[in-house]
């Protein structure tokens, strides 16, 4: 059974620098990983592409062709990919034994909002193929610092989790750049949780522009209220990775060690093992602690120690990367509300 994301978006939330950090996070953790970027538009890739659009058909060849702007060559493209899914198919079948998919999706928001081409080719690979897909759907944060903005993004994000009817998450991206957009009106959690937004009238009204339109405004939140489906996670994804990667460093100088040195870094173990119970992964944690702890004093148990460790920590390291995340979201989220308090 294939799994995957389709990542989705609008221009410059992040989609490809997501794709990237989640793609080291799983090649790290383990997981075989392939990255397929469906933009024909994106012609500077950070990550290693196992499928590329542009070996189908490329964006500057349509507009040249067809005399099409961007917008409505990238729309060409999803229609030629759609009519040709085949292609797509026969790329993805070598890599579906055993790889999780990441699907880079153009920005342009009218292909998941008004055209059907893009959830159509989702469709095939969920229906035809039989792949378990996700939609990540990426919404800079900066958009939180204006009301009017933030309205748009949520139905914008509203709109995207109709048209693809699959599972579905919200994601404010570039989290470490919100506290320069300026103080925003209401904690995080407000944005967040989506919250009662008759509050943010009182800040649209301030904008002669934005209160012209005051019962539009008005009639979109109730729309918006009346699903109740939109909510956001947060996420940076380049402290995220950043994390990640030094954990593993510590695990690999760890067991690079040899008998004799196993010795002296013993007591730095205990500490570790005991750190690792006080997170609370799970009640199995303290459990397998004290038995490694027990067992510990012997050389060749010490030696299994390590490849016992390695085991819990590849387990455990997407909990513990998730932690961080949490603690640094918490952490921006008390600055705002002690801003709120002042």
């Amino acid at each position: 059974m294939v799994f995957g994301q389709v990542v989705v978006g609008p221009p410059g939330s992040g989609k490809t620098t997501y794709c990237n950090g989640m793609s080291q996070f799983l090649t790290l953790i383990g997981r075989k990983v392939a990255v397929i970027n469906l933009d024909p538009a994106n012609d500077a890739l950070p990550y290693e592409c196992a499928v590329n659009i542009e070996d189908l058909i490329k964006l500057e060849d349509v507009m040249a062709e067809h005399g099409l702007g961007p917008n409505g060559g990238l729309v060409y493209c999803m229609d030629y990919l759609e009519k040709n899914i085949d292609w797509l198919q026969s790329k993805l079948e070598p890599l579906a034994k055993d790889h999780y998919f990441l699907f880079d999706f153009p920005g342009q928001v009218e292909l998941f909002t008004l055209h059907s081409n893009a959830k159509n080719i989702i469709l095939e690979m969920t229906r035809k193929m039989d792949y378990r897909l996700a939609a990540v759907h990426l919404v800079d944060s900066h958009l939180c610092s204006d009301p009017g903005k933030y309205i748009s993004a949520l139905l914008l994000s509203l709109t995207t989790m109709l048209h693809l009817e699959l599972p579905h998450i919200n994601v404010l991206s570039k989290m470490d750049l919100i506290e320069s957009y300026g103080k925003l009106a209401f904690n995080l959690e407000f944005y967040t949780d989506v919250q009662d937004l008759s509050y943010l009238q009182q800040y649209l009204d301030q904008d002669p522009r934005s209160a012209k339109y005051r019962k539009l405004t008005k009639a979109l939140c109730e729309v918006i209220e009346d699903f109740s489906l939109v909510s956001f996670a947060t996420l940076d994804i380049q402290f995220f990775f950043l994390q990640t990667v030094r954990t593993r460093r510590v695990l690999g100088i760890l067991l690079s060690l040899s008998i004799k040195q196993m010795d002296m870094c013993l007591l730095v173990l205990k500490e570790i093992l005991l750190s690792l119970a006080k997170l609370q992964l799970g009640p199995w944690t303290g459990i397998i602690t004290d038995i490694l702890l027990n067992f510990a004093y012997d050389m060749h148990i010490r030696y299994m120690l390590f490849v016992i460790f390695k085991i819990i920590f590849l387990l455990c390291s997407a909990k513990l990367s998730f932690l961080i995340a949490e603690v640094t979201t918490a952490a921006v989220q008390e600055k705002y509300m002690k801003d709120d308090d002042d």
